[in-house]
């Protein structure tokens, strides 16, 4: 059987058993442009609340069929470990890219429960990041609360 040669959105051969890392390391390459990063923590527990075992890979297609997963206005996603933030069950970080054209208002916002988001869900989560939407003003995305730092003192 022939092995069929992979490569990652960057263009670059696949190394065996991966399916982004690059056989050729080139420490000088850019990383792609992104305008927005989603962090999803798919650690033990989060990993369990979500109905997808592999909710970043469903997610990364979902940004594919919105033309969302290249060009100026790339979303990309990201596994993390544990945020520490379990009684939310199943939280997201956004991240946005505010020294090109990321908005500066959902930078650090924090999403919770997103195990219960559906694909439409989800597409409109994408959708009003690619706008610019302030999610602060969007009820269907419920955020984890921040506490106010001056409670530590």
């Amino acid at each position: 059987m022939e092995n069929k040669k992979l490569f990652n959105a960057m263009g670059s051969e696949v190394a065996d058993g991966f399916t982004c890392k690059p056989k050729n390391f080139d420490a000088n390459k850019p990383i792609m442009h992104l305008k927005t990063q989603l962090f999803i923590c798919d650690d033990e527990r989060c990993g369990k609340a979500h109905k997808d075992e592999n909710i970043a890979a469903t997610l990364r297609e979902v940004l594919k069929e919105l033309n969302l997963s290249k060009g100026k206005d790339r979303i990309k996603i990201v596994r993390t470990g544990c945020f520490g933030a379990c009684r939310f069950r199943s939280v997201a970080n956004i991240y946005e890219n505010t020294k090109i054209n990321g908005n500066i208002n959902n930078n650090g916002i924090w999403l919770k429960n997103i195990h219960k988001y559906d694909k439409d869900k989800w597409k409109r989560l994408f959708i009003s990041l690619k706008e610019n939407r302030n999610i602060d003003e969007i009820d269907e995305f419920e955020q984890v609360p921040m506490s106010d730092p001056s409670f530590y003192k």
